[in-house]
């Protein structure tokens, strides 16, 4: 975060640039919120923008007041934040990522999240990388630093979750160090064994629906479960714990209930950008775009902490109950001049 030598006077700070982006997620920018706000100038939402320098630590240490550090469930995805419009060779950070979205390769930033769903249900993100190719670092790079960061930072959950994109040797492998319990996807070619001894892709096994202990190749025992689902083929999933003679006890109903968990990820995915104007935004500079992620991220968090102390009900309601006070003021106020000017053309008559 940058750091200050005096209280600031700066008309817009991360407070109002936040409430901004929960109040309008469709049409965000500097102007725009100039316009709501009135006394102040889309050249201070501008500077607010290019002059702070949040960081993901900084996100961790609000949400860290407000979640039970211990035991919770650590899920990684990410997901590309749409600049259809925008050209790369203008705006910073513009790239060419597959989406799984759209299922194809689609223009916009790529963001990787770290999202921690605690005991009592609240989830939040904890920490988040936007891909820069300038870094010279892959998305599982990405990964396991953000991992080790918030490890260091004081979480300590039960499992990590991940979806078949971050199932990788050297991943695996980084989580069994760090004497971590997961649950992964697994592409169907995974090399596996029964027996330690005669390998075959994990697809030509017989999977009961409690789930098999195989070797997984080049990494060790593991339990295996398939799940199929509506119009696509079956996808498989692994689960380790560092136990072996634990791994014989996993239950396909907790294998489904931290399946369920990590699938929050994927609607804070939609939230971000139904909700909190992420993919809103009209800067250029990676400075600039880095405050607007921060800021929309931070959005998130608040309507979360706001749907656990049960001032919402979820996520939609805020956006809801502010287009229904606004379509309400308008619809009275038209009834209101159309039976003004009806008055007035019967007294015209009348007269």
């Amino acid at each position: 975060m940058r750091s200050t030598t005096k209280p600031s006077t700066a008309k817009c700070d991360l407070n109002t640039y936040t409430m901004f982006l929960l109040a309008e997620s469709k049409y965000p920018g500097c102007t725009r919120l100039a316009d709501i706000m009135e006394d102040l100038s889309h050249d201070s939402v501008n500077r607010f923008l290019l002059r702070e320098r949040y960081e993901p630590k900084d996100l961790f240490d609000e949400a860290r007041r407000h979640i039970n550090l211990v035991g919770g469930t650590l899920s990684g995805d990410d997901t590309v934040i749409d600049k259809p419009h925008s050209d790369p060779q203008l705006t910073e950070l513009i790239g060419y990522y597959y989406s799984g979205r759209h299922h194809r390769t689609v223009k916009g930033i790529q963001l990787i999240t770290l999202y921690y769903t605690d005991l009592s249900g609240k989830s939040v993100p904890v920490n988040y990388r936007i891909y820069d190719k300038q870094d010279g670092q892959t998305k599982n790079d990405y990964l396991r630093e953000m991992i080790t960061e918030v490890l260091a930072w004081g979480l300590e959950p039960k499992i990590v979750t991940t979806d078949a994109w971050y199932s990788s040797q050297k991943n695996l492998k980084f989580l069994k160090d760090k004497e971590l319990k997961f649950l992964t996807g697994i592409a169907k070619n995974r090399s596996c064994s029964v027996d330690g001894k005669n390998f075959t892709q994990v697809q030509n096994l017989e999977i009961p629906e409690t789930g098999l202990i195989v070797y997984l190749k080049k990494f060790g025992q593991v339990k295996v479960f398939r799940r199929s689902f509506k119009n696509e083929t079956s996808r498989y999933y692994i689960m380790y714990i560092p136990d072996k003679d634990a791994l014989l006890l996993i239950s396909t109903a907790e294998f489904k209930t931290l399946h369920s968990i990590h699938w929050g990820i994927e609607c804070y995915h939609r939230a971000i950008k139904q909700l909190c104007g992420i993919e809103q935004f009209m800067v250029r500079t990676s400075e600039a775009i880095r405050t607007h992620f921060f800021s929309a991220i931070r959005a998130f968090t608040q309507l979360e902490l706001m749907r656990t102390e049960e001032l919402i009900e979820n996520w939609y309601e805020v956006q809801r109950n502010l287009s229904l006070h606004v379509a309400r003021d308008f619809i009275l106020e038209q009834l209101k001049q159309q039976v003004g000017l009806n008055t007035h053309s019967r007294i015209s008559v009348n007269a």
